[in-house]
């Protein structure tokens, strides 16, 4: 059974906002890249899917466009080369080596998990709070950006039950940023 872990950038205030955290710097995208290249295949809903596929996906002409800088290129081409799985009701079709979960969200992760490798990733914010509510989630990793940001998606707002963590890895980075990895304890109302 390989796992599900669940990481996402968030400031000290909660936000989960994709542009509130800290510029991303080389530290950071070497970082980004060694997790995409821990996982068997990316879990993302609609608005994740989209939002990465028009930052990530490589252009037709076999050429990262400018703004995809050397620091970024092994981030961008790990993240392109991914087998990626997209949970939505809305779209009609993936492609970008995806495929479309259909049906009920926890039963298509659970059997994703069931097969053999090295492990899940999912990213993004409402549907990593669905698979924490359904105890999916085997592996939290937050990149705690030291920022205040004030407004925004909050981390795992709205979750039915709270989740008891535990601390099995952190790492500081020179930006002031912290990476904390924890494994779920125990789920208590």
């Amino acid at each position: 059974m390989r796992p599900l872990r669940y990481s996402i950038n968030v400031t000290l205030d909660g936000c989960c906002h994709h542009k509130a955290g800290l510029p991303p710097d080389e530290e950071s995208m070497r970082y980004w890249t060694a997790e995409m290249e821990r996982a068997d295949a990316l879990l993302f809903g609609r608005v994740t899917y989209e939002m990465m596929e028009s930052e990530w996906r490589k252009p037709a002409t076999g050429t990262w466009p400018d703004r995809v800088d050397e620091s970024q290129l092994p981030f961008a081409e790990a993240i392109d080369r991914a087998r990626k799985y997209v949970v939505s009701s809305k779209l009609s079709g993936v492609d970008w080596n995806a495929e479309l979960l259909r049906g009920d969200v926890g039963d298509a992760v659970q059997r994703l998990k069931q097969e053999s490798g090295e492990g899940l990733w999912v990213g993004g914010v409402t549907l990593p709070s669905a698979l924490a509510d359904r105890g999916l989630i085997d592996e939290y990793e937050f990149l705690v950006q030291p920022v205040l940001a004030g407004y925004g998606p909050t981390l795992l707002a709205g979750l039915r039950e709270r989740i008891e963590l535990e601390l099995v890895d952190r790492h500081e980075f020179r930006s002031g940023a912290v990476s904390l990895r924890y494994r779920p304890g125990r789920a208590t109302a």
